[in-house]
C-alpha cells in the first residue's frame, strides 16, 4: 500500500471520507468540507511528512457565520502614486522579517521598496509577541527554525547596536517542583550542551538567590543564559528607518490585489496605488503569505494562523521577576485540540514592566486581534503558578497576536517552487524574532546573486534612536532643555515623555501621524493610565505638526478617528470652539 493510500486511510478513519488527499508536485493537496476548525488544522498536522512533500490544506470550513472567510482588510486610499514604477526588488509585509531584509537589501545597489498594507510597520505580529530572544532549547537539528534561530541570537548584540535598540540577554528560567526532575535535568543539559546551547542546573537556593519571588515550591531550575528580551515593534521600527535612510521607499497603506504572472515569471504587482513591475517579488507577508503565494502562482504551503494572548503589568509588579521565568509542570497535558503546545512565561521587558503569556490556540481568522476574558484567565492563572505575588490589580493593558504557522511547524526560506523570480519568507513563527537578522542576511544575499548587485559603498549600517530626556544625566537633560526648550516639557507623566520626543517621532524617516504610531516609537501611553491623561497632548501635537484638524488626527489608521467635531459644534445650537478645547480632553467623541 503507497504512502498516500495509507493516509488516506487514516483520514477516512478520522473524518468520515470528507477529507482526500493527493500527492502532486511534490505537494500533497487536502481537499473536501469540514464544520470544525480544529478538524480542519489537525486533518493537516496528521498528513505532515517533511522529507516526501509540503502540505496544502485546501479543505473548506463549512463552520463559518456567514459561510465566507473573513477578506483581507485592505487601506481606504486608491491612487496611482506608485503607477509604472520598476524597482530592482519589492519586499511585501512590513514585519520585523520584511523590514530587515529591506535593511539588509540595500547593503547592495538595488532600488528597494516595501509594500505594507497598514498605516504604518510592524502593527501585527511584530507588535505583538513577547520580545523573547529565544535560545532554542525546543528546537530540533534539520529545522530552519533552528538554523535561523541559532545565528540570529549571535547577531543581537551587533544588529542592536547598529540601530541603536535596548536589548538585554537576561537569561532564562525554567522551574521544576517535581522532586524527580533533579537527575533528569542533567541527562536535559548535557542534550542541549550536544545541541549549542548554553544551558546549567540551579539549586533551589541558588534559583532564588537571584529570583527571590517565585513560587516557593520550586525545587530546581534550568538556566539559558543565551535568552534575552528586546522591544519587538521598537526593532522593527528601526530596521525600517535604517532601510529608508539608505534609501529603501517604505511604502505603507499599500496592499497587493493581484501579481500577472507569464511563463513563470512575475511581470507585474497590482496594489491599490497602481501597478508595480519589479525584478524580484520577496514574500514576507505574515499571515498572509499563502496568499501571495496563491496570487504568484506559488503556493506549496499552507498557513494555519494561532492566536496568542499577553499581558503588560504595572511597573510597581517588576521586582517580582528580573528575567524571564516559568513553571513546566510535568503532568500538564492539553484538554483541548483548539490548545498548541506554547508554554509561555513571565517576562521583565526592557520597560522595566512584566510581560504575562502568551497562549497559543488556533484560529481562522487572520487579523481578529480582540481578546476574550477566558484566554486571559487563562493565561495569568497558569503563569501565577511560577510568581504567586502577581495581581491582577496591577494589570495594564493586553494584547492578542496572529502567528503564521505551517502544518510543517517550521519556516520556509526559499526561491519559488513554481515561479521564478520570487523568495519566500514565509511561516516566520516564534522564534522569528530572534532568527530575523539571519534570515535577512540570507535573503538579501540570494537576492543579491540573483539580480548579480554590487555592494552599495555609501550603505551606513548606524541609525540613532530618539533621545530619552528622562533617562539622560541631570547635566546632560538641562544642556538638552537649553538648546531645545521642547524636551523640557512633560507630556506623558507615567513614562516621563517630552514634547520633543513627540516630534522627533513625527519627523522621523518613515512617517507617522498617528497616536499610537507615536507611542510605539517614545511611550506616551504606555504607563498606568494608558494614554488618559497624555493622549489629548499628543493628538493636539500631531495636528499642529502636520497641519491638520484636531478631527483628522486618528489613532492607528485611516478608520481608526478619535474625535467626530468640536464638542460645540457638535452640540445643538453651537457655533465652535477653539482646537484647545480637545487637547483638555473636552471634545465630543
Amino acid at each position: 500500500m503507497s504512502l498516500i493510500s495509507r493516509l488516506n486511510r487514516k483520514l477516512d478513519v478520522e473524518f468520515g471520507g470528507n477529507v482526500r488527499a493527493e500527492l502532486k508536485d511534490g505537494c500533497l493537496y487536502l481537499t473536501g468540507k469540514l464544520d470544525e476548525w480544529d478538524d480542519v488544522v489537525s486533518a493537516g498536522l496528521m498528513s505532515v511528512n517533511k522529507k516526501k512533500y509540503t502540505v496544502v490544506n485546501d479543505i473548506v470550513f463549512t463552520g463559518l457565520p456567514d459561510g465566507k472567510m473573513p477578506p483581507m482588510r485592505l487601506p481606504s486610499v486608491s491612487d496611482d502614486a506608485l503607477e509604472g514604477r520598476k524597482p530592482d526588488v519589492i519586499v511585501i509585509g512590513g514585519g520585523i522579517t520584511g523590514c530587515a531584509i529591506a535593511r539588509e537589501l540595500t547593503r547592495h545597489k538595488l532600488d528597494v521598496m516595501l509594500l505594507e498594507k497598514e498605516h504604518d510597520v510592524a502593527l501585527h505580529t511584530s507588535s505583538r509577541n513577547d520580545g523573547m530572544i529565544h535560545p532554542g532549547v525546543d528546537l530540533h537539528r534539520g529545522q530552519l527554525k533552528k538554523k535561523y534561530n541559532d545565528a540570529g541570537n549571535k547577531m543581537y548584540p551587533l544588529v542592536c547596536k547598529e540601530l541603536d535598540v535596548p536589548y538585554r540577554f537576561s537569561g532564562q528560567y525554567l522551574c521544576f517542583t517535581a522532586w524527580w526532575f533533579k537527575p533528569a535535568a542533567f541527562f536535559s543539559l548535557l542534550y542541549w550542551k550536544l545541541m549549542g546551547i548554553p544551558a546549567e542546573y540551579l539549586s533551589r537556593e541558588e534559583l532564588f538567590e537571584k529570583e527571590p519571588h517565585l513560587n516557593d515550591k520550586i525545587t530546581c531550575a534550568l538556566s539559558f543564559p543565551s535568552s534575552g528580551v528586546v522591544c519587538p515593534y521598537g526593532l522593527t521600527i528601526a530596521y525600517a528607518e535604517n532601510a529608508a535612510d539608505n534609501g529603501a521607499q517604505i511604502c505603507l497603506d499599500t496592499a497587493v490585489t493581484d501579481i500577472e504572472v507569464k511563463n513563470n515569471e512575475i511581470k507585474s504587482v497590482m496594489t491599490n496605488r497602481g501597478r508595480i513591475f519589479p525584478r524580484l517579488v520577496i514574500n514576507a507577508a505574515g499571515v498572509f503569505s499563502e496568499d501571495i503565494a496563491r496570487l504568484a502562482h506559488d503556493r506549496f504551503f499552507s498557513i494555519h494562523p494561532r492566536r496568542g494572548t499577553n499581558l503588560i503589568m504595572d511597573k510597581k509588579s517588576a521586582y517580582q521577576v528580573r528575567t524571564i521565568a516559568s513553571l513546566l509542570e510535568i503532568s500538564e497535558r492539553s484538554s483541548s485540540r483548539k490548545e498548541h503546545s506554547k508554554g509561555g512565561g513571565i517576562m521583565h521587558t526592557t520597560d522595566n514592566n512584566l510581560l504575562v503569556g502568551p497562549n497559543a490556540v488556533e484560529t481562522y481568522e487572520k487579523e481578529n486581534f480582540s481578546t476574550d476574558s477566558e484566554s486571559l484567565k487563562a493565561v495569568f492563572a497558569k503563569q501565577k503558578k511560577a510568581a504567586p505575588f502577581l495581581s491582577e490589580r496591577d494589570i495594564i493593558t493586553y494584547f492578542t497576536g496572529i502567528r503564521a504557522a505551517t502544518y510543517e511547524e517550521d519556516f520556509i526560506v526559499s526561491f519559488g517552487k513554481f515561479t521564478k523570480n520570487i523568495i519566500h519568507a514565509a511561516g516566520i513563527q516564534s522564534p522569528g524574532l530572534t532568527a530575523a537578522p539571519a534570515i535577512a542576511a540570507d535573503v538579501s544575499k540570494m537576492a543579491a546573486d540573483m539580480l548579480q548587485a554590487g555592494a552599495n559603498e555609501a550603505f551606513n549600517p548606524v541609525r540613532k534612536a530618539i533621545v530619552r530626556a528622562a533617562e539622560l544625566p541631570n547635566d546632560k537633560r538641562d544642556a538638552l532643555i537649553k538648546k531645545e526648550p521642547d524636551y523640557g516639557e512633560i507630556i506623558c507623566r507615567c513614562e516621563e515623555i517630552s514634547r520633543g520626543e513627540v516630534l522627533a517621532a513625527l519627523r522621523r524617516s518613515v512617517p507617522c501621524d498617528t497616536i499610537d504610531g507615536v507611542k510605539r516609537r517614545v511611550r506616551p501611553g504606555m504607563g498606568r493610565c494608558q494614554g488618559s491623561f497624555c493622549g489629548p497632548n499628543v493628538a493636539q501635537i500631531i495636528a499642529e505638526e502636520k497641519k491638520i484638524p484636531l478631527t483628522g488626527v486618528k489613532k492607528m489608521s485611516d478608520n481608526s478617528s478619535l474625535l467626530l467635531c468640536d464638542n460645540k459644534k457638535c452640540a445643538p445650537g453651537g457655533s465652535g470652539a477653539s482646537s484647545r478645547s480637545g487637547a483638555s480632553g473636552r471634545s465630543g467623541v
